[in-house]
């Protein structure tokens, strides 16, 4: 895959451009996602603003991170939205504290969830709605049937999943148009390939989260990537969000930081042109 088809955009939904290098929230928010990462709100205001400067079109949060924190910080430093800004948000997970949390998918849950995300967002759509997790304790026709009357009222514009597997995304799509799936995915985690080639035979987007390992990126692969990042001027963390763009054009990493240099650092791998022998030694690491 070239340089330029790296860097082209993907419809979400089919008519949601953005482009496929976004930012997660997820690292606005302290340990265990309790609380606000920054005493000073105004570093991660900052840091949003920077990113959407920086041309990032697509911003990931959910409605559980802090829980409120992230998507109020969005709101805050981003509304009134630009043109072609698309906010991904998700419900359908209550946080009662740091690594706390439990399932929440009865019809009426979803409907409080979403709408109270509408509230934070300060806006009357939300682009995209993901269901953080499915409840086993309820009917998956009846969660997203929840989300079709959402989107029916117009509060909802496209329809999302989290951490499903293939055949609970074809029951799914029999249901409700998905529009997107945010499964765990990266260099070295690939459990969920065979949702992501589902995601390329129907172009659904396809974020994946934890896509620089969350601190996995070492031993044998780690020198890999370091010899990889050498010749490319780059870091290993570099390398790995590159190969998730080169890897498949339906892969939207929306990795977070608290950094501004972390961040810049991150948007620049849009830019690494990976050759195909390199593509060949990454492959081989999973």
């Amino acid at each position: 895959m070239d340089t330029e088809t790296v860097l082209a955009g993907f419809p979400v939904g089919g008519d949601l451009p953005v482009r496929r290098l976004g930012f997660g929230t997820g690292g606005l928010v302290g340990p265990g996602y309790w609380g606000p990462r920054h005493d000073d709100p105004e570093r991660s205001v900052a840091l949003l603003r920077r990113a959407v400067e920086r041309g990032v079109t697509l911003i990931d949060t959910a409605d559980n991170y802090g829980p409120d924190v992230a998507e109020e910080l969005v709101a805050r430093a981003l509304h009134p939205y630009p043109e072609g800004l698309v906010i991904a948000t998700k419900g359908g997970v209550v946080r009662t504290g740091p690594d706390v949390w439990h399932i929440a998918g009865r019809p009426e849950e979803l409907r409080a969830m979403c709408e109270a995300s509408l509230r934070r967002l300060r806006t009357d759509t939300l682009g995209l709605y993901q269901l953080h997790r499915l409840d086993p304790d309820v009917p998956m026709a009846d969660q997203l049937g929840a989300l079709l009357d959402l989107q029916r009222e117009g509060k909802i514009r496209h329809i999302g999943l989290d951490s499903i597997d293939a055949a609970e995304l074809t029951r799914a799509q029999e249901i409700a148009p998905i529009a997107s799936v945010q499964n765990r995915y990266n260099l070295l985690d690939r459990a969920a390939e065979d949702v992501l080639e589902l995601c390329e035979k129907q172009g659904t987007a396809f974020l994946p989260w934890f896509p620089l390992g969350n601190g996995t990126l070492t031993g044998d692969a780690g020198t890999t990537l370091t010899a990889i990042a050498a010749r490319h001027d780059a870091t290993p963390g570099q390398i790995a969000l590159a190969w998730l763009l080169h890897h498949s054009p339906v892969l939207l990493p929306t990795p977070g930081t608290g950094s501004p240099a972390h961040l810049d650092e991150n948007l620049a791998a849009a830019h690494i042109g990976l050759t195909e022998g390199d593509l060949a030694q990454l492959d081989t690491l999973a």
